[in-house]
């Protein structure tokens, strides 16, 4: 075994107990399942990120870090990962974490999440001993770890019972219990969310950085409210009645910078990719030219005014990675994008199979940026010669209906930033993503990717898929969201963002 790799020591700290106070959150979003495994959205992710911990975290640096790991080892063919855990863990029912919860929660997540069936085909946990856990690959990647800490489909650790419940129904988990700061008291589907504080954490002691370090629980309760209504959300960001508002209507940003009492917050990293995905699986846009044709009459500017008014809020860029991740980002998809062509894109059309389909827009107004774009992909659609319809549903309809590939054939969506590409769940075909790629070209330079000696040997490999990825469309990349403001009120102290809310180590100091 080689032990090359970083040991960290084992960092028991109770987290205090201390403080207390509410933290009311206005959310615009409302999360159509709590199961981690089973979706990427982050009015899920959001929340659980709070109640489970994982065997790694990424930090500030977007690099990942143990959290519920104590130390590791990697054999000298890269094929075996050796995790001994932390001890004393316990679970929010006051169970002990053991290898048993790791190994059933770990093979349940490789089996169902986009990010296990992708990118760690043919892996497996098992046990060692009571603390030890053995990680065994098919073949040598980079990006293990990264995929590990996820920060969408999140690896969350439960206990065995609760995993093997799910496994013998085959649904969601019932319970949330995790180890994390805080567990779930209540939750009133589509109203709100409340979390109280875990008295019983054990936090680690290294300083806290993005999504790992020490975690205090300072605040006693959080509730995420579900306000679906942009103008309401606004109100109680200018009325104090919220602590934190989150997806604040974009033409009013400038009425908060002038609000007493509440502070803009702008994260200094993250923001999403904003694409156009296509159902490829069936319906008129299994027929890659028919993808090539609306692609081909998009004028992207004026698509990305239209959806997020105000240049400030987004980027026209072509590229997968963002700037500031030079490993990934890539400029070879330029000629392909912004073509704005509609005579080109009408022949494409013709050369197609289309033959006057209906195709259907699947859309929700709880996304008002997204709802905006679906209504001008019908009028490109319409401008080319292509029928469609735009089916509105609540958020929790739109992800159980996109599920189907009968339901729906184009939508538009964003995709959190990634640590690495292969966590877009759109590129591979094995994580069986709604869109449904199936692209040999696409999964084959992902693998070569991932056995590649180094990232900076890989940057030839990262162009490649750029290219393929504008070639087949499994989406149309329009540009980046800059990271979203978020109200905060003057009492809240320490929060900080990643990639979502970090609600740990926040105090709000007028309630006691």
């Amino acid at each position: 075994m080689c032990s090359a790799l970083p040991w960290y020591a084992n960092a028991l700290h109770a987290a205090p107990a201390t403080g207390g106070g509410a933290l009311n959150i206005a959310y615009g979003n409302r999360p159509g399942t709590l199961d981690p495994y089973l979706t990427t959205n982050n009015a899920t992710s959001d929340v659980d990120r709070h109640i489970f911990e994982e065997l790694f975290v990424i930090n500030d640096k977007f690099e990942p870090v143990p959290e519920l790991v104590d130390r590791y080892q990697l054999s000298d063919d890269r094929l075996v990962y050796t995790f001994t855990l932390r001890d004393h863990i316990v679970f929010q029912n006051g169970q002990p974490l053991t290898a048993d919860d790791v190994v059933a929660s770990m093979n349940r997540w490789l089996a169902l999440s986009t990010q296990g069936k992708a990118n760690l085909p043919g892996a497996a946990f098992t046990k060692i001993d009571p603390l030890t856990v053995r990680l065994t690959l098919k073949t040598p990647s980079l990006i293990t770890l990264n995929i590990l800490a996820d920060v969408k489909n999140i690896a969350a650790i439960m206990p065995k019972s609760i995993i093997d419940r799910a496994n013998e129904t085959k649904g969601p988990v019932t319970e949330l219990i995790g180890t994390g700061p805080y567990r779930l008291a209540e939750f009133k589907q589509g109203e709100f969310l409340h979390l109280a504080r875990n008295d019983g954490y054990v936090s680690r002691s290294e300083p806290a950085s993005g999504l790992s370090g020490k975690k205090n629980a300072y605040v006693k309760d959080i509730y995420f409210r579900y306000v679906t209504d942009e103008s309401t959300r606004l109100a109680g960001a200018l009325t104090g009645e919220y602590d934190l508002v989150f997806n604040l209507p974009k033409d009013n940003i400038d009425t908060l910078k002038q609000a007493p009492g509440v502070t803009l917050f702008t994260p200094d990293t993250g923001g999403s990719l904003i694409t156009y995905l296509f159902n490829k699986k069936t319906g008129p846009f299994a027929d890659v030219k028919l993808r090539q044709a609306f692609n081909t009459a998009l004028d992207v500017d004026s698509v990305l005014l239209a959806g997020y008014s105000d240049r400030r809020f987004f980027r026209a860029d072509s590229s997968l990675g963002f700037p500031q991740q030079v490993d990934w980002y890539s400029g070879v998809g330029k000629p392909f994008y912004n073509v704005n062509k509609l005579d080109e894109a009408r022949k494409l059309v013709k050369e197609s199979g289309y033959q006057g389909q209906e195709v259907v827009i699947i859309a929700t107004k709880e996304y008002a940026e997204l709802y905006n774009l679906a209504i001008v992909a019908q009028q490109v659609l319409k401008q080319i010669g292509v029928k469609s319809r735009l089916d509105v549903y609540d958020w929790p309809t739109v992800l159980q209906r996109r599920q189907d590939p009968k339901n729906f054939d184009l939508c538009a969506l964003e995709f959190s930033m990634r640590q690495v590409l292969h966590q877009y769940p759109f590129l591979d075909s094995r994580a069986n993503f709604p869109g449904w790629s199936n692209s040999p070209g696409i999964d084959s330079v992902l693998d070569q990717i991932k056995q590649a000696p180094s990232l900076k040997e890989a940057k030839p490999l990262v162009d490649k898929l750029h290219v393929l990825t504008w070639q087949y469309l499994p989406v149309i990349v329009l540009g980046h969201t800059q990271p979203e403001p978020i109200a905060v009120k003057d009492s809240v102290k320490g929060y900080t963002d990643l990639i979502g809310p970090v609600l740990w180590n926040v105090q709000v100091t007028d309630k006691q």
